[in-house]
């Protein structure tokens, strides 16, 4: 059997496609996917789309070569620190679940692991990340530099032998634009889909096996 690739509150399968793209096996975990396990041949891998609550959801036992978590920040981002009083302790203490629980199955997968979250209130109740990124650093990574020429600090905390992917920054200015996006029902999903050059980066740095023919 493949590898896997395991990316877990994933709804794009952005994180994974370059990793599709050369023949891997990568799951794509979250409760907004339909209910259920769907495999699907895509480019020379294999797309698996899991519809599921990470919390009561068991990965399976398998060979992973990466593991992502972009865990949701709606109840502990600082970009909606105005609401937290009104949230009260029961949404904190649900991104720290939520967090947590990712953390064990990244680490139970004994590959190499990345939690990726806006600046928030993680580092509080866990630690600081190993690194600050924002997606214009990564943007020449894509030939449309200038889609992903925008800012927006994201933490990342790494484990496993997780390397730190490499920059390939845009010319300034960088666009605060996701900073203004307007209201709308997908207006969460959009600012938090993961930018196409971050996800280059990072399977540069840490591709270390081919697959099996």
């Amino acid at each position: 059997m493949r590898p896997i690739v395991l990316s877990l509150f994933d709804r794009t399968g952005v994180m994974v496609q370059p990793w599709l793209e050369v023949g891997f096996e990568c799951w794509i975990v979250d409760v907004q996917h339909a209910p259920g396990v769907r495999h699907e041949p895509v480019a020379a891998g294999h797309l698996v789309t899991v519809g599921a609550d990470v919390r009561h959801w068991l990965p399976p036992r398998r060979d992973y070569v990466a593991a992502f978590a972009f865990v949701p920040c709606t109840d502990q981002a600082v970009s909606g620190a105005r609401w937290f009083k009104d949230k009260g302790l029961a949404g904190l203490a649900g991104a720290v679940q939520l967090v947590e629980r990712a953390r064990d199955i990244l680490e139970w997968t004994d590959a190499p692991w990345m939690i990726e979250n806006p600046v928030g209130t993680i580092s509080s109740y866990w630690r600081e990340p190993d690194a600050y990124v924002h997606p214009w650093q990564f943007a020449g990574w894509e030939a449309d530099v200038e889609r992903e020429n925008y800012t927006k600090k994201t933490g990342l905390w790494v484990g496993g032998g997780f390397c730190l992917p490499d920059a390939r920054p845009a010319p300034p200015p960088h666009r605060d634009d996701i900073h203004r996006m307007g209201p709308s029902e997908d207006r969460g999903d959009r600012r938090s889909m993961t930018p196409r050059g971050f996800a280059r980066a990072v399977f540069d740095a840490n591709r270390r096996v081919e697959v099996a023919a």
